[in-house]
């Protein structure tokens, strides 16, 4: 149990995600219970993983959003990515039991951080979009 990730290993889970992801994202309901998991699954989390998990949410919208149509600014790849690190973090199969305290959730930790890192600039590009094509609200003249 000793045994830590290292970047390599993380982009490896990454990558053999891929395909399982491609599928996911040609079945939108297969896709919806799939986050809707990564919702609950990210309530349960300790507080301490809670800034590491952060960009969960900006992360499922740009998931969304591509799927939808809605964002088409980003490549395929780079939503795959993301899926897949959706995939192994509900997965029952991790490098570290979940139920091993804290060490449990240090490789979903460690693959989803990997995951926003190495699309660090496309999730910032998508958040500048949303911000900037937010609904605006009205404020009614007195």
């Amino acid at each position: 149990m000793a045994e830590q990730l290292n970047v390599d290993q993380i982009r490896e889970i990454l990558e053999n995600g891929v395909a399982q992801a491609q599928e996911y994202m040609a079945d939108p309901n297969k896709l919806n219970e799939l986050l809707e998991q990564i919702q609950q699954k990210v309530k349960q989390l300790p507080s301490e993983a809670g800034e590491a998990l952060q960009n969960i949410p900006l992360m499922i919208d740009m998931v969304k959003g591509y799927v939808t149509r809605e964002y088409t600014e980003v490549s395929p790849k780079v939503v795959a990515s993301l899926v897949s690190a959706f995939i192994y973090l509900v997965a029952r199969k991790d490098l570290i039991s979940d139920d091993v305290p804290i060490l449990g959730i240090a490789d979903d930790v460690a693959v989803i951080a990997l995951a926003m890192k190495i699309n660090e600039q496309e999730l910032a590009a998508f958040q500048q979009w949303r911000d900037g094509n937010a609904p605006t609200v009205e404020v009614p003249e007195a």
